[in-house]
């Protein structure tokens, strides 16, 4: 298992769920990934960390907007928030939450690149990260955008990306940051896609078989949208859960 304390800086350092059911989801990935959820914490809105195998891998937040759409949020590494929220403002970014102080855990801020699309930052305090790249936990994070070419360099200045585009056919686009300990994040062109095709932030988690990850997605209530394909990447799946949140499989 690998369980990062002291990610590399702009790495995805944590998700979490914004869900319109917190129940219902706990049971859905308790029931996919085997994750055990925490006692909701008032102190926070009802905010529930969810462990794999005793250590922190991600956490679920009630909704508090009931016309907010049930969806995962990465957050990236930053080692200070309010400069990094200076340099997006001046990387064509938009900034819809202020760095904002959480307890003693750590200060976090939600931007939008200049796609549009929403991810977060996380300045660690006491709470540092936790599981990734092993069965159950996130082990890829891939940004889909029409805003391909603006969106590179937005990454490289503000989280300090080191990028390496894949090859490919000419239409496909698509560039890869490679963190360590067979986790990464990718950024791809989605102007292949069709207009009503998603965009933005979604997160791959790791599973020992594709297949019946899928079945058991659908027996606990979820939907698959693009059912398991084998790839230079591994066998990779998509699915929606049983509140609408999209999410990825991926095994080796």
């Amino acid at each position: 298992m690998t369980i990062r304390h002291d990610p590399p800086a702009g790495a995805p350092i944590w998700v979490d769920l914004m869900s319109s059911d917190r129940d219902a989801s706990e049971a859905f990935y308790t029931g996919l990934l085997g994750w055990v959820a925490d006692d909701p914490n008032p102190e926070f809105g009802g905010y529930t960390n969810v462990t794999l195998a005793g250590e922190a891998v991600a956490g679920l937040m009630p909704a508090q907007d009931v016309e907010a759409c049930d969806a995962w949020m990465v957050y990236l590494n930053v080692a200070d928030a309010e400069g990094a929220v200076a340099a997006v403002k001046g990387a064509g970014g938009t900034v819809i939450v202020e760095p904002m102080p959480i307890a003693d855990l750590g200060v976090m801020a939600v931007v939008l690149d200049p796609g549009g699309s929403a991810v977060g930052m996380w300045q660690p305090g006491e709470h540092r990260g936790g599981v990734v790249a092993t069965l159950g936990a996130p082990c890829h994070f891939e940004l889909h955008t029409d805003a391909y070419d603006a969106v590179l360099p937005f990454y490289r200045d503000v989280f300090g990306w080191t990028l390496s585009e894949q090859p490919g056919p000419p239409d496909f686009r698509y560039t890869l940051y490679e963190i360590a300990d067979g986790e990464s994040a990718g950024v791809m062109d989605a102007t292949v896609f069709p207009p009503e095709a998603p965009r933005g932030w979604t997160v791959y988690f790791a599973v020992d078989d594709v297949e019946a990850a899928l079945a058991t997605t659908v027996e606990l209530g979820g939907r698959v949208s693009i059912p398991a394909e084998s790839t230079p990447y591994g066998v990779l799946a998509e699915a929606y859960d049983s509140t609408g949140a999209r999410f990825k499989l991926r095994a080796d």
